[in-house]
Formats: structure tokens, C-alpha cells, sequence
């Protein structure tokens, strides 16, 4: 509220921004301490899987895995113990006693496969780490990806692949099962959201050109959407409207090409998901590299083929 920063009441403002990789290993280590670790434990590893974290996430983190630990009865924290808290920190607690039909199982299956292996097929996006159709917080299932890096810009590019990840589900469903549900609701706000911000925001529309046309006088006050002014015409309104569609349009059709040409690692994704529930990134990445190094008929035996003709 400006009446707070007026002169005289606060004049400085200091920012505190999430912690970056050296950062996180430090707060680790702070909430580490009395804590009894396992040998397999690399603190410097997870302030890499941890990108985004916040102090309290990672103090959160810390007692999770204890917490974990304790409950198995383990006299100490591991590797893995932390690295399934990152998951329970982000979404919540796994829920396996909710009782689910086959039925959505298989629709959450379809749904998950397409979000890992759009991802996989595009350069810019983040390595898959888990994929699970175990429900989790208010989610049925999830694909969990880690940064690679605690990088402070976005490209075009990036953000275009990222609205045709975020649209895998959906376009799974629609392709595997013929038909749509509830479930894409979060992941079609989302790449909604980047669209709008690419042609508002970033100038990144080629048909509005390098200009801004969000407020960026944000009201704290309830009911703020009604006191917004718009800066710009109805007929620019119509067609931010249009480059936003455009944008969603184009990235569901690259997203619906990349799934036809890798239907059979979504099958296989499905299957794998619905025997073990839970897949990691070396299960999931040797659904490819088996394909990758299937035997082909060699130069020497098409030679000697042609010598005999």
C-alpha cells in the first residue's frame, strides 16, 4: 500500500530473494546439524535437486526426512530419505490408502506419460526425475522435474516448450484415450498464463510488436480486479485474445505431433507406471536408450546380400 512507503513512514525496502545453490547448501547444513546423517548423504547435490527452495522449504525438507527416517525406524537420514521429502514438500503426502478405480488409474497413467515424454523430446526442458499415479496432495499424480540450474531468464524458445509440456496431458488423453477430463485444468491455466505474459508482458508477439500492456500498479486491497484499469483499446484487447489463442493453438498441435511419433514410449511409460506405480529418471530414460540401441542390419551384411545377387 503506498500509504505505508509514503515519506516518512518506511523509506527502505530490502529484498530478499530465494537462496541460489551455494545459499541452499548453506541453510542445509544449518539444519543438518544434530541431525544423523548417512554416509550416502551429499548435501551439495541436493541444493542442486532444490532449485526454487526457500530457507523454511529446506528446513522443512530437513525434518520431513527425519521425520521419514524415524518412522522406518532407521537410525539414520539417507540420501533417499531426503530426496523423497523434496516431493512431499512440494505436493504434499503421498496418499495410498485412497482407494482408486482401475479406471483412473489408467487415465492418470496416459495423463503423466504425456507430460515425461513431451518433456524428454524437448531440448530446453528440464530432466524428468519422477513420474508417479500415486495421488499426492489435491494432485491424482505428478511428473516431477528438477532445474538444471538456478537460471534468472527464460527465452522464447523455453517458454513456447514449456506450454507444449504443460499441454502433454491433455493431449495424451485425447490421442491414447479419445477423450478428455477435470485433470488438466491446473497445467491449461499455467500455459495460459505464459502465453498471456509473452504477449503482454515480454513484447514476445510479433503481431502487437515490443510493447507492454499489463498494469504493473498491482492493488493489495480485496477486490483489486475491479479497480484494474486497462491501458489499451478494446480492439487491442481482441487481439491479445487472438495471439494468446494463436500461441495455445500451435503449441497443442507440435505437442500432439511429438506424442503420434513417440506413441510407442508413452505405451511403454503406461505400462511400466501402472505395474510399479512409481518410476525414477533411470527407469523412465531406459525406456529410450532400448530403442536407441536396438541392433540394425549392418553395411556387411547388406554387401555380401548384393555379392550373392
Amino acid at each position: 500500500d503506498s500509504a505505508l512507503l509514503r515519506p516518512g513512514r518506511f523509506d527502505r525496502q530490502v529484498l530478499v530473494d530465494v537462496p541460489d545453490v551455494k545459499g541452499r547448501e548453506a541453510i542445509l547444513n544449518v539444519h543438518a546439524k544434530g541431525k544423523p546423517l548417512a554416509s550416502d548423504v551429499e548435501l551439495d547435490v541436493l541444493a542442486k535437486e532444490t532449485v526454487g527452495f526457500t530457507g523454511a522449504d529446506l528446513e522443512n525438507l530437513m525434518n520431513e526426512a527425519a521425520l521419514r527416517a524415524a518412522r522406518l525406524g532407521a537410525k539414520e537420514i539417507t540420501m533417499f530419505d531426503l530426496e523423497e521429502s523434496i516431493m512431499k514438500v512440494l505436493a504434499g503426502p503421498e496418499k495410498k490408502t485412497r482407494k482408486i478405480t482401475e479406471k483412473d488409474k489408467k487415465i492418470t497413467a496416459y495423463h503423466e506419460a504425456g507430460h515425461a515424454v513431451v518433456q524428454k523430446m524437448l531440448p530446453t526442458q528440464d530432466r524428468v526425475q519422477q513420474i508417479s499415479i500415486i495421488p499426492r496432495g489435491r494432485a491424482a499424480g505428478y511428473t516431477m522435474s528438477l532445474p538444471r540450474d538456478d537460471s534468472a531468464h527464460m527465452s522464447k524458445t523455453e517458454m513456447l516448450e514449456t506450454i507444449i509440456s504443460l499441454l502433454g496431458g491433455r493431449v495424451a488423453e485425447e490421442l491414447f484415450l479419445e477423450d478428455i477430463c477435470t485433470g488438466a485444468s491446473n497445467d491449461i491455466e499455467r500455459a495460459t498464463s505464459i502465453a498471456k505474459n509473452m504477449v503482454t508482458k515480454y513484447g514476445m508477439s510479433e503481431a502487437l510488436g515490443t510493447r507492454s500492456f499489463s498494469n504493473s500498479n498491482d492493488e493489495v486491497f480485496i477486490g483489486r480486479d475491479l479497480g484494474h484499469t486497462q491501458n489499451y483499446s478494446e480492439d487491442i484487447a481482441a487481439k491479445i485474445d487472438a495471439e494468446i489463442k494463436r500461441i495455445i493453438d500451435e503449441c497443442y498441435a507440435r505437442c500432439k505431433e511429438i506424442l503420434k511419433e513417440q506413441s510407442d514410449k508413452v505405451e511403454e511409460t503406461v505400462a511400466l507406471l501402472l505395474k510399479k506405480e512409481k518410476i525414477n529418471d533411470d527407469e523412465f530414460n531406459a525406456l529410450f536408450e532400448k530403442s536407441e540401441n536396438t541392433p540394425e542390419e549392418s553395411v556387411c551384411d547388406t554387401e555380401t546380400d548384393k555379392t550373392e545377387e
